[in-house]
């Protein structure tokens, strides 16, 4: 009878589950759409692009932030393609992104009712008088 040693059993171990994880992915990606799989290699890319031009901790750019914003938007699972930053700081930037694009709107245009001409009759209620 033949005894196996520890470190044979876990690299056997390794093995066989390395094995289940390829055939879960390779099943995964068989199920999948094909616009999910775009999207999600864009996603992967991204984050291999920020790694390398990163040398310890990512630094995310703008057009990062904006990217991962219209992932979102864009993609259901998006939450399982995000490895270097958290879901949460994604949604983070969204609301972000909404608060600066309503301030914007607010701050080019005039705030409130726009002004009666002096032109137009104005009745006693102090109401234009339209008819």
């Amino acid at each position: 009878m033949r005894t196996w040693s520890l470190p044979i059993l876990r690299q056997y171990l390794r093995l066989a589950l390395s094995a289940l994880d390829l055939w879960a992915a390779a099943v995964s990606a068989a199920i999948k759409s094909r616009a999910v799989l775009h999207l999600e290699n864009l996603a992967l890319r991204h984050q291999l692009g920020v790694q390398h031009r990163s040398v310890r901790r990512p630094k995310l750019t703008s057009a990062d932030r904006l990217l991962w914003v219209w992932l979102c938007d864009v993609w259901n699972d998006w939450r399982s393609g995000v490895l270097i930053v958290e879901p949460e700081t994604v949604i983070a930037w969204h609301r972000k992104g909404f608060q600066l694009f309503w301030t914007w709107k607010v701050r080019r245009g005039r705030v409130g009712r726009p002004a009666v001409p002096k032109d137009v009759p104005v009745s006693e209620s102090g109401m234009p008088n339209t008819a």
